[in-house]
């Protein structure tokens, strides 16, 4: 990623305590909203903004009254063409919402921290592009709003570390949409790995998907429309010339807004590798890129500057190594003993012991955290005070590696020893501090 120097002052550095495991019910559920529902604003209305708002328009016992997006309205895929509706940005959400409780109540808002200020407000969704994720979560937990957050949690590490010490510190309940842990198929995965069906687990190898060989859609530099406050849209982060080619959805090529497919993707399939290991709290003790790393170089060139492929390798104390590249196959394959394997990816699983996957059979006494519906899950942990099955320092433990296999290809693939108690780069205090720094535009800041 680019890592700078900041010009603001970090979080410090020392752990906060963790979140209780039951909250005050005034705090939790919402006490003075109507009909005691659980009142949402959702920040972000595009692709996975749009899909989450229609989920929480069917969830029982919540009700969405605030929507925020610097877009007043816009196509969120550039790839549909010219002629697509406008279904997405605060002008569309509002009326979604408006239409579902038929009355003209929902606001519609251009600026988040307006939406997070409101004390009619218990819970909110952010649903923005990655180099939005960690100020936007932020300012609502520190206005006391539980939290559900689109993965990756954040686009810099840094950012990571506060947003999940903020979130214990405030007892927020907290989801990060990896919403793979509430598929039937990764916990079946997960629970026969936890129970050593497999015996001792060698190697996991993660596919990700391959990078982007050329822009998606017109690359032209044009000026922002004016339905967009690109200026907002851009935020903390570097200033590119506009173009639709690298705005909703194919902001996440270049590393001012994500992450490429590395990034995108690895909250996803190596949470699940993560969450098989039970380190959900800590971390591998050494990562490095490979040196065979393929940037983008397509039209324009440096048009997008993410990697169309890669590929990570960290060792873990248990003596597990884990390869995460766009060679593996699209999923989570772990090997074990006696030639046992394991394979699973959306909508598929696979075992050299096709027994273990039936529904019924007993894998073991351990029973990892099973969650039917991620959105349900928040929902019911904000009416409790019960931990998320991806709580926020879940989220960001499982894209550490993605952060410190950016950081060994930039270095040209040095290996990095890491002790994952205290999050430090233990061979290279260079390094280490080049993974903590952030270079924000303007005023932006992490705050206090």
């Amino acid at each position: 990623m680019n890592y700078k120097i900041s010009r603001r002052r970090l979080l410090g550095t020392a752990a906060l305590v963790a979140a209780p495991t039951i909250l005050p019910s005034g705090f939790l559920f919402g006490a003075d909203a109507p009909s005691n529902q659980i009142t949402v604003g959702a920040i972000g209305i595009g692709g996975r903004g749009g899909s989450l708002l229609r989920t929480l328009l069917t969830a029982e016992g919540a009700r969405v009254i605030a929507v925020c997006d610097v877009d007043q309205a816009h196509n969120f895929n550039n790839r549909k063409g010219a002629d697509a509706p406008f279904d997405r940005g605060r002008e569309p959400a509002k009326a979604k919402v408006d239409a579902k409780y038929g009355n003209s109540d929902c606001s519609a808002l251009s600026d988040f921290r307006e939406l997070c200020s409101r004390d009619d407000i218990d819970a909110v969704v952010v649903a923005t592009p990655d180099h939005w994720h960690a100020l936007a979560a932020l300012e609502a937990i520190r206005a006391g709003k539980h939290v559900y957050c689109e993965k990756p949690i954040t686009h810099l590490f840094a950012e990571g570390q506060a947003l999940y010490r903020a979130a214990a510190d405030k007892g927020i309940i907290f989801q990060t949409g990896s919403q793979q842990r509430s598929d039937v198929r990764f916990h079946r995965a997960v629970e026969i790995v936890q129970n050593g069906l497999l015996g001792k687990i060698s190697r996991i190898e993660v596919g990700l998907p391959a990078g982007k060989t050329q822009p998606e859609g017109d690359s032209s530099i044009t000026s922002a429309p004016q339905h967009q406050d690109y200026e907002m849209w851009t935020g903390p982060s570097r200033m590119l010339p506009f173009s639709g080619a690298r705005n909703h959805w194919s902001w996440r090529w270049h590393t001012a807004y994500g992450g490429g497919q590395l990034m995108d993707w690895i909250g996803h399939h190596h949470d699940i590798a993560h969450w098989s290991m039970d380190l959900d709290k800590s971390g591998p003790i050494s990562v490095q890129a490979t040196n065979d790393w393929e940037m983008f170089s397509g039209r324009p060139a440096d048009f997008y500057d993410t990697p169309v492929h890669y590929s990570v390798t960290s060792q873990y104390a248990s003596g597990t190594e884990v390869n995460i590249s766009t060679k593996n196959r699209m999923g989570i394959t772990w090997y074990g003993e006696d030639d046992q394997t394991l394979y699973v990816t959306r909508g598929q699983i696979e075992s050299s012991t096709p027994e273990w996957l039936a529904e019924f059979f007993d894998r073991g006494p351990i029973k990892p955290y099973q969650s039917r519906s991620h959105n349900d899950n928040w929902l019911e942990g904000i009416r409790t005070g019960k931990e998320c099955i991806c709580p926020a320092e879940t989220g960001h433990r499982s894209i550490t590696p993605g952060h410190l296999g950016w950081l060994s290809h930039h270095m040209g693939g040095k290996k990095f020893d890491w002790d994952a108690v205290t999050e430090t780069i233990t061979n290279d205090a260079v390094a280490d501090t080049q993974l903590k720094r952030l270079d924000y535009r303007g005023d932006w800041s992490l705050g206090e």
